[in-house]
């Protein structure tokens, strides 16, 4: 088990040479029909918008707002976000472990201990997004994560050394700006010039610094997680199970530490309303990353960007229904300009690769005979 963690768990030569030998060649698949392709592609469009708005919605419902019982009819907050991502984090285990133990796997070969960095970055956007809640609304939030492609690319350039076409950082431009316009007009929708909205001003200044947490966080993650992937071909469970391992481990032990594990328990319980909440947030979560994974293998990331891109305007929309909340005219500009910068980025990216194709195709051989 050390050795596993720290070195990794290298191919045996000889077993990759005998299974090379006595492997058949796969069969192809047979392409599926329109209806069966549109039924998957149904099946999958669903999963991922009920798992994801539902997932949203809870967010903001036990952050933002009071739980009451028959002996506490004023209500109370619910506090630790820390908690709620560990629940979340252990039902993520038990679904990766289960598919492990159904789905066979390929051997796994790198260092456990390389999956810390990203479940540590993970848990802390997951603790920055929680705690923003208590300080933005949740279509706020939804708007900053869809301009995160800004820290995530220069979090490329940093640890992969990546590099970006032109139209890339327009679209962050846009994305930028478009948010910018919609936190202006949160401001301007207060209409109070006395102090409650200074103090509103502040509040969301807090949340502001919050979101930009998460975003540096999840760029992270994401960039880390992408390096592992193209260096020791993980699958994509093997990936979750790992991070979730890591994540279950720093939750519970920092938990414990601070002595408000059991306290958090006792709030569950005290409010019955609060565990199932709690509880479907964690089952949504984990569906959610399977619904991520099943799609992007059947139908590519650029589908799966479309159907997440859907997700973020629902979002937007049921929790202005829910909850109340008001957009201005200068937000809904925002909101506006950031959903023209997504599906351009994706129009964009897909004539750019397509422009790639036909010239790497057109280029002669120089391939001799």
């Amino acid at each position: 088990m050390i050795t596993m963690c720290v070195f990794g768990n290298p191919v045996d030569k000889s077993e990759a040479a005998e299974e090379g030998t006595t492997s058949k060649t796969p069969e192809a698949k047979p392409e599926r029909t329109f209806t069966q392709n549109a039924t998957l592609l149904s099946f999958c469009f669903v999963g991922l918008q009920v798992s994801y708005l539902t997932w949203g919605l809870l967010q903001e419902r036990i952050m933002a707002h009071k739980y009451t019982s028959a002996t506490n009819l004023e209500g109370e907050l619910f506090k630790n976000s820390q908690f709620l991502v560990f629940i979340n984090r252990v039902l993520a285990l038990l679904i990766g472990y289960i598919v492990l133990q159904v789905i066979r796997q390929p051997r796994h070969t790198g260092p456990l201990y390389k999956y810390s960095f990203c479940s540590f970055s993970n848990i802390m956007s997951s603790w920055f997004q929680y705690e923003a809640l208590k300080f933005v609304s949740f279509p706020t939030q939804v708007l900053c994560k869809a301009s995160k492609v800004i820290p995530v690319m220069l979090m490329g350039k940093i640890v992969s050394k990546k590099t970006y076409q032109t139209y890339e950082y327009v679209t962050a431009a846009m994305l930028s700006a478009g948010t910018a316009l919609f936190l202006f007009s949160d401001h301007d929708t207060n209409g109070d010039t006395s102090s409650n909205h200074t103090s509103a001003t502040e509040t969301t200044y807090s949340g502001i610094l919050l979101m930009a947490g998460y975003m540096a966080f999840d760029s992270f993650t994401s960039n880390w997680q992408g390096e592992l992937f193209s260096q020791y071909k993980m699958t994509s469970v093997q990936m979750m199970t790992g991070v979730n391992l890591f994540s279950c481990l720093f939750t519970s032990i920092s938990l414990i530490e601070q002595g408000t594990f059991f306290e958090n328990l006792d709030f569950m319980f005290k409010y019955p309303a609060f565990m199932l909440h709690a509880s479907v947030l964690s089952v949504t979560s984990a569906t959610g990353q399977l619904f991520i994974y099943y799609t992007i293998s059947q139908f590519g990331p650029v589908t799966f960007i479309i159907i997440m891109t859907i997700r973020m305007a629902l979002a937007i929309l049921l929790s202005c229904f829910i909850y109340g909340h008001s957009i201005g005219m200068l937000g809904i500009v925002g909101v506006i300009v950031v959903f023209i910068a997504l599906f351009g980025k994706i129009y964009l990216g897909q004539r750019f690769k397509a422009a790639k194709a036909r010239q790497a195709a057109a280029t002669p051989s120089t391939t001799k005979g």
